[in-house]
């Protein structure tokens, strides 16, 4: 693929999760532009060959960027820590709905991908 798109040459993979339907590729800081450059033709080609859908997430940023990157396009209204009882903590995201349409990814594999990634347990709720 470098051949066909040369910014890939410039980009820092640093690893890819697998989580059911969706493929969440890790790069470097400031390497998601590049990987969503060209009209997003190298997702859409990555889409095509693996048959799953893709996230592009930036290794190294803070928790908000991570959860921004991994719930796009929509907007996170608030993000909260709830302790349990256990001692555990839970990150608990709360989305803004696009009108009454669902989400436009699988939460449960993006739940998956955020515990392999950052070792987050998600709760993720909806506001109206």
């Amino acid at each position: 693929m470098e051949e066909k798109f040369p910014s890939l040459q410039n980009v820092h993979f640093h690893k890819a999760v697998d989580a059911g339907k969706t493929l969440a590729l890790l790069v470097g800081k400031g390497d998601v532009p590049r990987v969503l450059g060209y009209g997003n033709k190298i997702v859409k080609t990555l889409a095509e060959e693996t048959g799953k859908s893709i996230r592009i997430l930036e290794a190294g940023v803070d928790e908000r960027k991570f959860l921004e990157d991994l719930f796009a396009p929509l907007s996170i209204v608030t993000i909260n820590k709830i302790w349990l009882p256990d001692g555990s903590m839970e990150t608990r995201a709360i989305l803004r709905r696009r009108r009454s349409l669902p989400p436009p990814f699988d939460v449960k594999a993006l739940k998956e991908i955020a515990l392999k990634v950052r070792d987050m347990t998600l709760r993720v709720e909806f506001a109206d």
